[in-house]
C-alpha cells in the first residue's frame, strides 16, 4: 500500500469508507478492553501469593538488630531491606530510607519537605513564587502532576534517543535559578522505553545548576525489568556524582510495586547524608515507623538479588509475549503506511506510539468508542498538552494475551482512520 500522504484524493476516501467498515464491525463486538495505565496482570500477581504465607505464628519477628517487627520504630527500615534496595539502585545501605508501599508517595513527600522546609543549600521552595521543574517528555504523567499540584511551571525538555536534551538540560539549570529539579526515569523510560545513556548520565552528574537546592529526581522504577536476553545497561549515577563531588544533586527512588504487589509492596528513598537528615526529620512527624512486617515477608520471599532476578524472569514470561503481539500487529498493520512510528523497548511496561500529527486525540477516542481504553491522549506531556497531538502510550500488561491482540488490532484500524480524515481534511 502507498504511503497515506502519497495518495490522491480519491484514493484516501475509498479508504477511509473501507476502514470506517471494518471499524462500525468492530463496535458492533461490545468490546471492553482496557490497556490504559501499566498494570501487572493477574497472572502476574499470583506469582506472589506465596509471600502471604511465608510469615506465621511461628516465625520470628526480630530483625539482625534486635527490633521487634510488630512494634513501632525503625524508621530507616529493616537493616537487610535497605541493603537489598540499595542494590537495586546502585546505593549503599546506610544511603537508603525504606517507607511505605509507594515510591510516588516518597516523591510526594519529598516535594513537599523542599516546599516547606528546604532542602540543603536552599530556603523553602513555597518562598520562591516563580518556581519551574523540568519535565522530560513524552513522560511519566504522574510525575508531573505531583510538581502541578506544587504550583511549579512546568517546562518540557525533549526526549532523544539517549535520553532528555541534555544541551536544553544544561543550558537551563545553569542560568535560571528558579527551576529546582528534574524528572527522570533512567531506564526503559515511560513511555518510550529508552535507557539514558552513559554520556547523558555523566552529564547529569556534572551539572553546575544555578539553584543550589536543585535535584535530580532518579525514580528508578523499571531498573530490574528486563524483557529480553539483551537487557539495558544503565550507567550507575550515584558513582558518577561522587566522582564528581555531586553527591546532593540526585534523589533516588525505587519500590517492588511491580515486582511483587503494586498495593502491597515496598518503597525506597536513596540521598546523600545532607539530604538524608533533613528528610528524616520530616518524615519522622509522619509515622513511628514503616510496615516492618511487610518488609519482613519480602525479605522472607525474595531473599537478595538473586531472588528479585529470578521473579523477574516469571513476570518476563508472562509478559514479554503480549509485547510481542502488539509489536507484531504493529508491524503487519501499520509498516510502510506513514501514519504511525513505535518503540520497541528491551524492558519497561510501555509501548510508545507517534500516530500522524494532529491524529493522537482522535485515535484514542475512537479505541475508547470501539471498546478500549487507552491512556489520553497528552497524558505524556505536562499540562496534558501534547504540542503535536501525536503521542500515545500503549500498556500491553495488564489484559489477556488474546485481548492484547485484540485491541492492538483495533488500535491500528483507528490510527489509520484518524489519519485519513485528518489528511482528507487538510487535502
Amino acid at each position: 500500500m502507498l504511503e497515506f500522504q502519497k495518495m490522491s484524493e480519491k484514493e484516501l476516501r475509498d479508504l477511509k469508507a473501507e476502514l470506517a467498515e471494518k471499524f462500525e464491525a468492530y463496535k458492533a463486538q461490545g468490546l471492553k478492553l482496557n490497556m490504559a495505565r501499566g498494570k501487572p496482570g493477574a497472572e502476574q500477581l499470583a506469582l506472589s501469593m506465596k509471600m502471604l504465607d511465608v510469615l506465621n505464628s511461628q516465625s520470628d519477628m526480630q530483625t539482625s538488630d534486635g527490633l521487634d517487627c510488630r512494634n513501632y520504630g525503625g524508621p530507616d527500615g529493616l537493616p537487610e531491606m535497605r541493603e537489598l534496595l540499595a542494590q537495586m539502585m546502585g546505593l549503599q545501605a546506610e544511603n537508603v530510607l525504606v517507607g511505605g508501599n509507594s515510591s510516588l508517595n516518597l516523591m510526594f513527600d519529598t516535594v513537599s519537605c523542599a516546599m516547606t522546609h528546604g532542602l540543603p543549600g536552599g530556603k523553602p521552595w513555597c518562598l520562591q513564587a516563580d518556581r519551574k521543574f523540568l519535565c522530560p517528555a513524552p513522560g511519566y504523567d504522574r510525575h508531573f502532576s505531583v510538581t502541578e499540584y506544587f504550583g511549579f511551571e512546568l517546562i518540557t525538555v525533549p526526549m532523544l534517543p539517549t535520553g532528555p536534551d541534555m544541551d536544553m538540560v544544561e543550558r537551563l539549570v545553569r542560568s535560571d535559578a528558579s527551576i529546582k529539579g528534574i524528572w527522570c526515569v533512567p531506564k526503559y523510560s515511560n513511555p518510550t522505553g529508552i535507557t539514558y545513556s552513559d554520556e547523558t548520565v555523566r552529564r547529569f552528574a556534572a551539572l553546575k545548576p544555578a539553584a543550589p537546592d536543585f535535584r535530580i529526581f532518579w525514580d528508578n522504577a523499571y531498573c530490574v525489568h528486563d524483557l529480553t536476553d539483551t537487557p539495558d545497561v544503565l550507567l550507575n549515577l550515584w558513582d558518577e556524582c561522587r566522582k564528581n563531588g555531586t553527591e546532593d544533586l540526585p534523589l533516588f527512588f525505587a519500590s517492588t510495586s511491580k515486582i511483587t504487589f503494586p498495593g502491597a509492596g515496598i518503597a525506597a528513598l536513596g540521598a546523600s547524608e545532607k539530604n538524608l537528615a533533613v528528610l528524616r526529620n520530616h518524615f519522622r512527624y509522619q509515622t513511628i515507623g514503616p510496615d516492618k512486617l511487610n518488609q519482613m515477608r519480602h525479605l522472607a520471599f525474595l531473599k537478595d538479588m538473586n531472588g528479585v532476578h529470578a521473579q523477574m524472569q516469571k513476570h518476563r514470561a508472562l509478559i514479554a509475549p503480549k509485547f510481542e503481539v502488539v509489536e507484531e500487529t504493529f508491524a503487519e498493520q501499520l509498516t510502510g503506511k506513514g501514519v504511525a512510528a513505535w518503540s520497541k523497548p528491551n524492558g519497561g511496561y510501555f509501548i510508545s506510539v507517534d500516530v500522524l500529527d494532529g491524529c493522537a486525540k482522535r485515535t484514542v477516542a475512537l479505541c475508547k468508542e470501539a471498546g478500549v481504553t487507552l491512556t489520553g491522549a497528552g497524558a505524556t506531556y505536562p499540562y496534558k498538552k501534547d504540542p503535536n497531538d501525536r503521542n500515545i502510550r500503549v500498556a500491553p500488561t495488564y489484559p489477556p494475551k488474546t485481548e492484547v491482540k485484540a485491541a492492538a488490532e483495533l488500535f491500528c484500524l483507528c490510527a489509520q482512520l484518524a489519519a485519513c480524515e485528518k489528511l482528507l481534511q487538510n487535502a
